[in-house]
């Protein structure tokens, strides 16, 4: 007689329909994401009506090489800051009045890791917007015995640890809004019981 009602409480408390208690919006505005080692970006510079285009990957130190000026060091700069440096230096008596665009290509230096009852465990490159269900989908998607709304993602966020429980098979469903990935976070699965 009790042993349906001990069961029936038993898989409401341990049901995998956590609250909806996680960030929907990056916490970080994504221009202020900086560049690093291995970024692939492109520079147009404009002056007057001619036009140059090139190509560069930041070495492992962070850095181009820019013609006319030299070596730039982008490590740990917002592409922004790295447009404004070198319109400033093509403008200090090389270029008149020029105009600089920076465009980020590829995003090799941002990564996060995906562990536990994935395809594939390991670290995975980041891409700006991207969310659980792709970060998961990048890893080759749930093993069998996955956990799926129960997935842990500890995210580092001013020095303190954050840890949040995403129900990501509802998110899939789309009856929970999904959860935006940031450079460094860790996305754990675990392994159901049964």
């Amino acid at each position: 007689m009790w042993l349906p009602l001990i069961l029936g409480v038993l898989l409401v408390a341990c049901g995998d329909n956590p609250p909806p208690v996680y960030p929907t919006v990056a916490p970080v505005d994504e221009s202020q994401l900086t560049l690093g080692p291995g970024d692939k970006i492109e520079i147009v510079v404009y002056s007057g009506t001619r036009q140059s285009k090139a190509t560069y990957v930041l070495d492992a130190s962070g850095e181009l090489e820019v013609q006319y000026i030299g070596t730039v060091s982008a490590k740990g700069k917002t592409t922004k800051s790295v447009q404004e440096y070198i319109q400033t230096k093509l403008a200090d008596g090389f270029l008149r009045e020029p105009i600089v665009s920076l465009t980020v290509l590829e995003i090799n230096s941002r990564k996060l890791s995906v562990l536990g009852q994935v395809a594939k465990s390991g670290t995975i490159k980041f891409t700006p917007g991207m969310t659980i269900t792709e970060a998961i989908a990048q890893s080759g998607g749930f093993a069998p015995m996955a956990r799926k709304n129960m997935v842990k993602v500890t995210r580092q966020v001013a020095g303190k640890t954050e840890i949040y429980k995403i129900p990501v098979e509802k998110i899939a469903e789309g009856s929970r809004p999904n959860f935006p990935m940031m450079p460094g976070d860790e996305v754990f699965v675990p392994e159901r019981a049964w």
